[in-house]
């Protein structure tokens, strides 16, 4: 029973939320899950708009509108979300102890001069002027590891993990890993009708900054021959050799690799877009497909009887993050969302709610930023061949490779 005693406006408190970082499918449903859990619950629900931006945007003042910055959350208005893609309340990559000069508000800009700003002291003021009690963050590690330092500033906080990456450490699964990797294999296996008309390599750019999940489980599932992935710096000459082999092997003269974006090999550097960095210091990566696409290419003669393999070259990148939530990424956020109003209702906070082992469950909110979530190379990947290893499946979490 909950013994949570009502405030003066008939309600048992405020929750705020946000949803910070790439858009994934699944927010949508988290968002719906929580707030019609927690109305029901007798909770009134915030929703910032913009991830963090929100949150600093925010101007304490009753007669300001800041319907930009948070709108007061209700069951009609999330009823429907729940079957789309996205978010409805929108998101950004602002890291409100990290804000640039140009990026703080018009109103604190006398308070906040230098060239990188922590306003983690307004962010305390605009929670206490809305009067909120417990903030649900949902995102990446880098959307929650803000979440973790506003628990270590003593507020309530409940984190949900969210990212294409699955990278988040702690949990077996984050919201829109599902929907990644379906999109993939469904994407990669409807080129492959193009790589098998004209005879190619098919390389495929995919996600994955530091953790190579998004290549290896599509690879696992056979919609790739060849993956490469960001903890293992491969050898192009190597990955040539294999895929020249697969093409032999195929009937109809093709082969597959998927490439993550971090992905390395010896003698090349990481690839980025360009040169700018987001608010927690990474730059955009982009375009290590098309660099291996043309080496590939240069190299292949070599075996090949002297002839060059040309190469259909695809990026991934949004069409995996666009769209409806798949099954997974319908029911999981569901769960998650109504595990973190059960802790609230339980008086517990400084928690992210996770899977592990296939069990819903809860762990402190601190691994997010002392820990990170690798692929297990020796346990997982077989170097030699530049692919997921196909053993040892008893015993394993649903998505085999869980990286704790």
């Amino acid at each position: 029973m909950n013994n949570t005693k009502q405030n003066k406006s008939g309600h048992k408190g405020v929750i705020a939320l946000l949803t910070g970082g790439g858009d994934v499918p699944g927010l949508n449903p988290a968002i719906r899950a929580i707030t019609i859990r927690a109305i029901n619950e007798g909770y009134q629900v915030i929703g910032f708009r913009r991830g963090w931006a929100g949150v600093i945007g925010l101007v304490r003042d009753k007669a300001a509108d800041n319907s930009e910055n948070y709108q007061v959350l209700t069951e009609e208005a999330v009823n429907r979300i729940g079957r789309s893609g996205g978010t409805f309340l929108h998101t950004s990559r602002t890291n409100p102890s990290r804000v640039s000069a140009d990026d703080v508000p018009e109103h604190l800009r006398e308070k906040y001069s230098s060239e990188v700003n922590d306003l983690t002291p307004d962010v305390l003021e605009n929670l206490a002027f809305l009067n909120i009690d417990y903030f649900i963050p949902i995102g990446g590690d880098d959307t929650l590891s803000y979440g973790v330092r506003l628990a270590k500033e003593g507020f309530k906080v409940i984190a949900i993990p969210k990212t294409m990456d699955n990278d988040v450490p702690g949990t077996d699964y984050c919201i829109g890993f599902s929907t990644c990797v379906t999109r993939t294999i469904m994407i990669a296996n409807n080129l492959r009708t193009s790589a098998a008309s004209h005879e190619r390599f098919l390389v495929l750019e995919v996600f994955g900054r530091y953790a190579g999940f998004t290549a290896m489980l599509p690879a696992l599932a056979g919609s790739a021959d060849r993956c490469v992935i960001p903890e293992y710096k491969f050898d192009i000459g190597e990955l040539t050799e294999l895929l020249c082999y697969d093409r032999k092997r195929n009937p109809n003269n093709y082969a597959v690799v998927l490439v993550s974006e971090g992905a390395t090999f010896e003698g090349a550097e990481t690839m980025f877009s360009d040169s700018h960095k987001d608010a927690y210091g990474h730059a955009k990566l982009g375009g290590i497909g098309d660099i291996v696409s043309s080496k590939v290419k240069e190299l292949s003669p070599k075996c090949n009887n002297g002839r060059a393999v040309n190469v259909i070259s695809q990026k991934l990148g949004y069409l995996v993050r666009g769209g409806d939530p798949d099954a997974i990424d319908s029911i999981v956020p569901m769960a998650y969302g109504n595990l973190a109003v059960d802790l609230i209702l339980q008086g517990v906070s400084g928690r992210l709610v996770v899977l592990r082992n296939g069990r819903y469950d809860n762990v402190p909110i601190e691994i997010v930023t002392s820990s990170k979530k690798f692929v297990d190379v020796q346990q997982h990947y077989n170097t030699e061949r530049l692919r997921p290893k196909y053993k040892s499946f008893a015993n394993q979490p649903l998505f085999i490779i869980a990286g704790e």
